[in-house]
């Protein structure tokens, strides 16, 4: 029996990561990291207003961890794996860069590891020392809901290389990356935020694909600092249904005793569906914080509700009080993070070493001002002409107008989508998409070509009807291949369409659009850009109109295009 002494609590709280709402310190992060003494935290979008506000933040958590006895620093994370999945980048924060398709599309390793350390250096500027990337999945699956673009493509060697490049990159300005999602979630089209995927694949079958990327990460020169085991039911490994980051025979069994991984080991939000809700046969997240904890994860990862929270602590305070976990391999487990902290975290001189606002923001607007740049070019070199490169740059004719056709979306991953940028149709139907992106798409498109109209488009409406003096489109989907609405809604367009008329197809995000139609590559031009952002839209604006050379490559594989 082990008392629940408050050394013991101290324990106990090193061996989570939870989240909070709002810009500054809440009273629930507070009770937290005071009486329960919670090692690390996560911050999301919903904490980040600009970088001088974050910096403050993260100052008064530390402060505050001190202040409570904490020996160490908090270990303070972000998911920040660049493109769509980017909690700091804002205008008034993180520089936005390329996810991991558009990097991989660059053809360019080395500019993966530059972008990577400037990541690194921004969030290192405001406290961050954790960051949930470098993805290690292989995107085997096209019609994968949750990973796609944020993939580095679908053959292993590739993923390995850029991962590692990216990995390499964050830990060079001494921020800790996490690869996710051990054992690999890219050969599923199950979202785990929504319920269970269950990839049927032997031990071997893993070995020769997904677990390659891990094994080169874990086995590095300087091996990955943490790894995020995922939400995924592996029956032809474990032989049953428990999800990996519950799962021994994944965690201790597979990663640390067959791998011979030592460094820190991180769950997958215990929120998402397929742990919390029962309805989808999940086990709800306290007893999955237990249960993810016995099974060898040394971090056991609640981003959102102060009362999953607390349930959490207390169900494993009770676990520990009544020896159903193993206290002793707690501690063994607690001296990982302890490494981690010291590596990446640093001192409490150095967590805490005082910086005036003024200084500070001389040092961010120089920092920015260069790391912009750098997105640029990298954008440039991301954006990829798939086919009709010889129809480019597009010609619309004097006094001519643009269509340009947005879609309205479905929320398809819910690692993407949220309700903070919304579009609305014609009918004034609010939509919960990437609108403020499709907005400044058409913006841009307008500096180029005045006459411009931006039509949004949806399932239930017939296609636009075309008058006399269009005279050229550009036609954007999103995932077109899971929503085979936008491929009947383009065809039906262009019967209306003149055969002199330009048309530009753009995939604004995963580049299988038009994997079966290339019946289209006659009458249109063909863009990837791999993720719906301002800045990759200005990219592929650059080319269409300003004839800025497209220098990207398809990093992914499918029929009907070379």
């Amino acid at each position: 029996m082990v008392s629940l002494s408050n050394d013991v609590k101290r324990e106990i709280g090193q061996h989570f990561v939870c989240g909070f709402h709002g810009y500054h310190p809440s009273d629930e992060i507070k009770t937290l990291i005071r009486d329960y003494y919670l090692g690390n935290v996560i911050l999301m979008k919903r904490n980040v207003q600009d970088a001088k506000q974050v910096q403050g933040l993260v100052r008064e958590l530390q402060l505050l961890a001190k202040e409570s006895g904490h020996v160490r620093p908090l270990l303070v994370g972000i998911d920040q794996e660049n493109g769509l999945v980017s909690a700091f980048s804002s205008p008034a924060a993180g520089t936005q860069f390329p996810g991991a398709m558009a990097l991989a599309a660059t053809g360019d390793p080395d500019l993966a590891y530059q972008i990577s350390a400037a990541t690194a250096k921004e969030l290192k500027a405001v406290g961050i020392n954790w960051v949930y990337s470098p993805v290690a999945d292989i995107n085997s699956d096209s019609k994968n809901p949750v990973i796609g673009v944020r993939s580095y493509g679908d053959n292993p060697k590739q993923v390995t290389q850029y991962a590692l490049s990216v990995a390499q990159g964050l830990a060079s300005n001494r921020v800790a990356p996490a690869a996710k999602h051990f054992p690999g979630h890219g050969d599923t089209h199950v979202d785990s935020h929504l319920a269970l995927p269950v990839i049927n694949k032997s031990e071997p079958e893993l070995q020769g694909t997904e677990l390659i990327p891990f094994i080169s990460l874990i086995n590095d020169s300087t091996p990955i600092a943490s790894v995020m085991v995922g939400h995924m039911a592996l029956p032809g490994f474990t032989g049953d249904d428990t999800p990996a980051s519950l799962s021994a025979k994944v965690t201790r069994g597979l990663l640390r005793e067959q791998l011979s991984y030592d460094g820190v080991i991180v769950t997958d939000c215990l929120e998402m569906d397929a742990i919390a809700e029962p309805l989808q046969g999940g086990c709800g997240v306290e007893e999955g914080a237990l249960r993810s904890l016995s099974a060898g994860a040394d971090i056991a990862m609640i981003c959102h509700t102060f009362e999953s929270h607390v349930g959490s602590f207390k169900k494993v305070y009770a676990a520990v009080e009544e020896a159903q976990l193993d206290y002793a391999a707690l501690g063994e487990s607690g001296k990982r993070i302890a490494k981690m902290k010291d590596v990446y975290a640093g001192s409490w001189e150095y967590a805490l070493c005082p910086v005036t606002p003024d200084a500070f923001q001389r040092g961010w607007d120089k920092l920015k001002e260069a790391n912009l740049q750098l997105s640029k070019k990298a954008y440039q070199k991301s954006t990829t002409v798939v086919w009709g490169a010889e129809k480019l740059p597009l010609k619309a004719g004097v006094g001519k107008r643009v269509l340009l056709f947005t879609p309205t979306m479905e929320s398809l991953n819910r690692a993407v989508d949220d309700l903070e940028s919304v579009q609305r149709d014609r009918s004034g139907r609010l939509r919960n998409t990437a609108g403020s992106s499709y907005l400044a798409l058409a913006n841009e498109v307008q500096k180029h070509a005045v006459n411009t109209k931006h039509i949004v488009y949806s399932s239930d409406e017939d296609a636009e009807k075309i008058v006399d003096n269009v005279g050229a489109i550009v036609f954007v989907f999103r995932n077109a291949d899971r929503s085979a609405w936008q491929i009947r809604y383009v065809k039906d367009l262009l019967t209306q369409v003149k055969e002199d008329i330009p048309v530009v197809l753009l995939a604004s995000c995963g580049p299988y659009d038009l994997v079966s139609e290339d019946n289209l590559r006659r009458r249109t031009s063909f863009v990837a850009s791999y993720e719906f952002t301002r800045e990759a839209f200005d990219a592929f604006v650059g080319v269409v109109f300003a004839g800025n050379q497209a220098q990207g490559q398809l990093p992914v594989s499918f029929a009907g295009v070379v």
